[in-house]
């Protein structure tokens, strides 16, 4: 069960992410440039693709690709 739910889990931010990026008509190029400029480090848009593709993308880089793209993460209890 705990497998499933990790694989969801990993789709969905995947996916939320893609979603947003076409949504503000960014592509993930433009995506890894900003987080390089923001980082001051290189971000490759090939190794983002692979961590969006994989699931191993970070909260911290999550958070701060939501900000990038001007967004923020709430939880919110149900």
């Amino acid at each position: 069960m705990a497998k499933m739910y990790n694989k969801f889990m990993k789709l969905r931010v995947r996916e939320q992410i893609k979603t947003l990026l076409l949504q503000e008509g960014i592509y993930l190029k433009d995506l890894a440039q900003m987080i390089s400029e923001k980082t001051g480090k290189y971000c490759a848009p090939n190794c983002l693709s692979r961590k969006l593709t994989r699931g191993t993308l970070s909260y911290n880089d999550t958070l701060m690709i939501a900000e990038l793209l001007g967004y923020e993460i709430s939880f919110n209890k149900i």
